[in-house]
């Protein structure tokens, strides 16, 4: 179902979004996903304080928990044991309440991060233009998967099919940070 939001204080923005199912705070953990520089992390901390509710990055826990950063645990272990390591610390924080939790790019594409995350929450894909992306992205040398604008165009090709499966989409073209929060709330109002 497609529709359009005009936040009332950007009253010439659309957001338009589709609702895959439910979209009511009946549960309290909101997950939110999408490629790689969509602005999961910012969208969602920003989230987190105007519902009052604590925030996680989930490449962060598991960046904290296995003590090196996520590019070395690509680099040393290989992305297969990532994945492990990303579906064990996100069991942990889907045990929480009142949480917005900011997936990795490939996290939801797991079909059993889909289920904990369906099972447990709410999630909302934050989708915003390949170009958009691959401008954030190829400055930081912290993303094990960037590597060529090319490759980064077949990653989201392969990607897509499964964000297109979260409870709600947001269109982040053309916004900013705070557009797109308040479009999101809008979702969940």
């Amino acid at each position: 179902m497609n529709k359009a939001l005009h936040p009332a204080s950007h009253s010439s923005l659309v957001i338009r979004y589709s609702s895959l199912g439910r979209h009511s705070m009946d549960k309290s953990i909101l997950y939110i996903v999408g490629f790689m520089g969509a602005g999961k992390t910012s969208v969602g901390s920003r989230l987190a304080q105007r519902l009052h509710w604590r925030f996680a990055d989930l490449d962060q826990k598991i960046e904290e928990r296995a003590g090196e950063s996520i590019r070395e645990i690509f680099r040393r272990e290989g992305e297969r044991f990532f994945r492990r390591l990303e579906t064990e610390e996100l069991r942990r924080v889907s045990a929480e309440e009142q949480l917005v939790v900011a997936l990795g790019g490939g996290a939801f594409c797991s079909p059993e991060n889909q289920e904990i995350v369906r099972s447990t929450g709410i999630s909302v894909w934050i989708d915003a233009p390949l170009e958009v992306l691959f401008s954030r992205c190829e400055c930081d040398g912290s993303r094990p998967l960037f590597t060529s604008r090319r490759e980064m165009a077949e990653l989201h090709a392969r990607r897509r099919p499964f964000y297109e499966m979260a409870d709600l989409r947001c269109e982040a073209a053309g916004l900013d940070i705070e557009q797109v929060t308040v479009g999101v709330l809008g979702l969940l109002a």
